[in-house]
């Protein structure tokens, strides 16, 4: 399986950090997504059904930030790429998660990891 399905972008508002002001604020974390996947049946048949479904990821995604309380960025990569794989049959994934504004001198920072094996 070689098709991977992207994301990109995808800003989710969330409570993050370690600083004490950080746990009484919404920030803005940014993910970029590549998901293994075959889009075989879903090419063939026309059906949603048959697709890894992006907007099902991304709502997924929203909600788990809405619920999540986490200090380190780290936590919340790890966190969310077991709930993809285990959640949407995903065997492989990289996911890029950026804290725009963490660093004054920065654009961004974050963490890009990647998780499972592409078959």
């Amino acid at each position: 399986m070689n098709d991977t399905l992207f994301i990109r972008k995808l800003r989710i508002e969330t409570i993050i950090g370690v600083h004490e002001w950080e746990r009484s604020v919404r920030q803005t974390l940014v993910l970029d997504l590549e998901l293994a996947c075959d889009i075989g049946p879903a090419a063939s048949t026309d059906q949603l059904a048959l697709a890894l479904d992006y907007y099902t990821v991304s709502q997924r995604l929203l909600r788990l930030g809405e619920e999540s309380d986490f200090l380190l960025v780290e936590r919340f990569a790890q966190t969310a790429a077991q709930m993809l794989m285990q959640e949407f049959d995903i065997p492989w994934l990289r996911m890029h998660v950026a804290k725009p504004g963490a660093v004054a001198e920065a654009d961004e920072v974050g963490i890009t990891i990647e998780r499972g094996r592409r078959n």
